[in-house]
């Protein structure tokens, strides 16, 4: 494809997510199917649009010291010189000449020759001056915060939780791609089988640390191979793959997951249970129930019985102390993955953190009838917040006193997680930078037999 029309596609990519709040992931994935890209066109396409959007609040700063004050930019003016700022400061392929002459090129094609002038000033400027010394920001929040492409308020609620030298490393992972992982379905192939059969496929991949049906991609396109095409594995972070494995099921159970699309987990719990017992999947949302049952069929899984559902309503459908084993995979901020869906950092504001965590508690409490005396529990959220995480457990705890945290949790944790920073006395907090994988809480609460 040539690169002119490329980098329009790119505009229009990050324009749509500028303004019709689309989903990053979504829309990659969507353009370069609909528009059947060669694999290096995608590399760069995918590449532009993260890193752009990744790299925004950076590239904004960037952009104002080259600008009159108070000077409004059009939104199609601020994408592309987003989109051209990333590429001469983050890629090294390109030359900034021919990055700023298709700049220059598709402003005159698709504003004017007074816009295309104003765009070539710019990126000039940049090009003959060199870009302002982030050090001299003096306010280290507000340093950390420019240098790393996250909105200041949240920079300031991880220092406060967390620490500075915690959220340094928090934010600067998030900046980076995230790695990819899958899961084998055990019933259909072992672990060792596929990682054989994906080298043959010129995949390298290692086994992950979570799970021992999870596997690390290295290097390769998954997605390609005959092992992922036949129904072999799914792909799935190595963070969600832990929560189930701390449920603990087994053959026979009766499960319920409340919150359950896309449906990677509740498909991991059966094949946990090896496809004996029953597993309720739940979601808030018709159109996601859809993707439950289609990942449900793609693994050949049947004890998978997906319904359309508020969670915080169950006990209309089940009767009390109905199930051995909850997952309450809360909705959530989503601040965990970031490094996955950036534009995340940029649409969630503080208000809706306290909001997110009152339907949490809310479901917590809905569905706690619902679990069986001596039972498990298990919350989880792909957040890094504690008003969401260790806040919503201890209050639901000090509201129901028949249940306690499960003290064997934390001995069942896999040894490398036992001795990880992000261990509190209700649970797990996993932080992206540590294990290179999505931020995420979870917490196993036991129902008492009393």
């Amino acid at each position: 494809m040539k690169t002119n029309r490329l980098r329009n596609m790119i505009v229009d990519g990050l324009l749509r997510i500028e303004k019709d709040k689309s989903f990053s992931h979504i829309l990659v994935d969507h353009e370069i199917k609909a528009n059947n890209l060669s694999e290096k066109d995608a590399a760069l396409f995918t590449e532009i649009v993260y890193g752009t959007i990744q790299r925004q609040i950076t590239i904004d700063y960037y952009i104002e010291k080259f600008m009159k004050r108070n000077k409004k930019l059009d939104p199609f003016i601020k994408v592309l010189l987003r989109m051209s700022f990333y590429q001469m400061i983050y890629l090294d392929k390109v030359p900034d000449h021919a990055i700023i002459n298709e700049a220059v090129e598709i402003a005159k094609k698709r504003r004017s020759k007074g816009t295309a002038s104003f765009v070539n000033a710019v990126l000039r400027n940049v090009q003959r001056k060199g870009l302002p010394d982030l050090a001299e920001i003096e306010d280290r929040v507000e340093q950390l915060s420019i240098q790393t492409s996250h909105p200041k308020w949240l920079v300031k609620r991880w220092i406060e939780a967390y620490g500075y030298e915690t959220t340094e490393g928090m934010c600067e992972a998030n900046l980076q791609r995230p790695v990819r992982s899958v899961r084998i379905q055990p019933m259909k192939i072992s672990r060792d089988e596929a990682l054989h059969k994906l080298k043959k496929e010129e995949v390298e991949a290692r086994s992950a640390l979570f799970s021992d049906q999870g596997i690390v991609i290295r290097k390769g396109n998954v997605l390609k191979t005959n092992l992922f095409r036949s129904g072999n594995l799914t792909i799935q972070d190595e963070s969600s793959m832990l929560a189930s494995e701390m449920l603990r099921v087994s053959p026979g159970m009766e499960v319920l997951d409340t919150c359950s699309a896309p449906g990677g987990k509740a498909t991991h719990i059966a094949e946990k249970m090896q496809n004996e017992g029953n597993v309720y999947a739940h979601d808030l949302h018709k159109n996601k129930v859809k993707r439950i049952n289609k990942k449900a069929s793609e693994l050949d899984l049947t004890i998978i019985h997906a319904k359309q559902a508020d969670a915080r309503q169950l006990q209309d459908l089940y009767q009390a102390e109905s199930f051995d084993r909850i997952l309450v995979d809360a909705p959530c901020s989503g601040l965990g993955v970031i490094r996955g869906k950036p534009e995340i950092k940029y649409e969630k504001k503080e208000q809706d953190i306290h909001q997110l965590a009152k339907i949490q508690l809310n479901i917590l409490e809905a569905i706690a009838p619902l679990l069986k005396r001596g039972g498990l529990l298990l919350y989880t959220t792909c957040t890094v917040d504690r008003t969401e995480d260790e806040q919503v457990i201890e209050s639901f705890l000090t509201k129901n006193k028949d249940f306690e945290v499960d003290e064997h949790f934390f001995a069942e944790l896999p040894d490398e997680l036992g001795r990880s920073k992000g261990i509190s006395p209700v649970g797990l907090q996993l932080f992206p930078q540590t294990f290179q994988t999505d931020g995420f809480f979870l917490a196993r609460l036991k129902k008492d037999f009393t």
